[in-house]
């Protein structure tokens, strides 16, 4: 935990792409973006015209998308950007293996910006409209996500990640293509614990407020960092522990922190995704709830829009913000980057937030309507777990 750090809450595309364009539009020097899903529907334009402004005046633009939640961004756009002076990237493009040969759902999942080493970025928003969905069409209402403005120390750690990453991909880009001794020379210098470029802060005017930690995920040293300091909160927890979770099939350890903390008299509140996206996530996640339920955990259905937000609350002082959900390919296989911070006032105002949204658009499963759910529900969510299952041994990992 480093202290020190200024930080906003921000809800949604309509909190978070004005701010982020308004620190683009104010960068001078450089800007990194990694994000999952890089779409120009509505909004989420604007971020990318920020982006070609700033290249245009001479910033060096740096933006980062998976290859499989992206794809290759439109040849219209990827030429406007490239004719800018935008440097784009694809993460581990799937190529014609497809989404199920091994390793390819090892994706890049965290979504994070930082601008002049100054200001950052976090959470679970991609750059996607709020009221738009690729496989959906339009919204009537808004998808329900987070993310938070940061200032302070945390923002030379963000920088860091991400510029160790780019670093690594240009290296190993260089090794396939050239296989020249530099090449792989380079890669070394990269590798985790290499010393990489400092990026100075700029001096903050603000006192210091909150104590937080940039919390990532990779196959490498940090498999299971963000699943520990779950746990390890809620193994803490004496009053209250409110989950907010898109895609939750969580794992026994994490089912257990849960349940233990319930019997333990903690009031346990999840808000689940109430909405039919993906069959595995959906379905999947049905059955984890029956033991959960039957501890005292109250589940809540969010069905308004689509639940994506990955974020928590413990006893209205610790509180997480991120991109990592409480499934197998969050928590297993892909790269992911939550804050954790220590706060009164920010885990207030989250809380706040969640609890409004449990009240007034949860809907709460009955345990016994539950266990009455009808045979063709039941059928669909052992088929979900089978073929998940299934997928993760072809990545070579054993889950549930």
């Amino acid at each position: 935990m480093l202290r020190g750090n200024e930080l906003q809450l921000l809800q949604g595309s309509i909190d978070l792409f004005p701010a982020l364009v308004r620190a683009v539009d104010e960068a001078q020097r450089e800007v990194w973006l990694e994000t999952y899903i890089f779409d120009f529907t509505g909004s989420s334009a604007e971020v990318a015209y920020a982006l070609e402004r700033a290249a245009r005046r001479g910033v060096s633009v740096r933006v980062l998308v998976d290859g499989f939640g992206t794809g290759h961004l439109p040849a219209a756009w990827r030429e406007r950007l490239l004719a800018a002076g935008v440097e784009c990237r694809v993460y581990a493009p799937l190529g014609w293996k497809g989404v199920f040969w091994p390793g390819n759902w090892r994706r890049l999942h965290r979504k994070l910006c930082v601008v002049d080493g100054a200001v950052a970025f976090c959470g679970g928003i991609n750059i996607l409209d709020d009221r738009y969905d690729p496989n959906h069409g339009r919204l009537e209402h808004p998808r329900l996500d987070f993310a938070v403005r940061v200032t302070g120390p945390l923002v030379d750690e963000a920088l860091a990640a991400m510029s160790q990453l780019w670093q690594r991909m240009k290296a190993v880009q260089q090794l396939k293509h050239a296989r020249l001794l530099g090449a792989l020379e380079s890669l070394r210098a990269v590798a985790p614990g290499a010393s990489l470029p400092q990026h100075a802060s700029q001096p903050q005017k603000s006192a210091p407020l909150s104590r937080a930690a940039l919390v990532l995920r990779d196959n490498l040293r940090n498999r299971s960092s963000i699943e520990r300091v779950y746990r390890r909160a809620i193994g803490r927890a004496r009053t209250e522990v409110i989950i907010a979770n898109a895609y939750f099939v969580p794992g026994r350890k994490m089912r257990n922190a849960l349940i233990f903390a319930a019997s333990r008299g903690v009031k346990v509140q999840l808000l689940m995704q109430g909405r039919y996206e993906y069959f595995l996530q959906y379905y999947g996640a049905r059955p984890v709830y029956g033991a959960l339920l039957r501890a005292g955990v109250e589940i809540y259905e969010y069905s308004p829009s689509f639940l994506h937000a990955k974020v928590a609350v413990v006893d209205g002082r610790w509180a997480t913000v991120g991109s990592s959900n409480l499934d197998p390919l969050s928590l297993l296989l892909a790269r992911e980057a939550n804050l954790v911070v220590e706060c009164l006032a920010f885990a207030q105002e989250l809380r706040a937030r969640l609890v409004q949204a449990i009240r007034e658009e949860g809907r709460a499963l009955d345990p016994a309507a539950y266990e009455r759910r009808p045979l063709a529900q039941r059928a669909r969510e052992r088929l979900a777990l089978i073929v998940m299952r299934l997928a993760l041994a072809l990545q070579g990992h054993k889950y549930l």
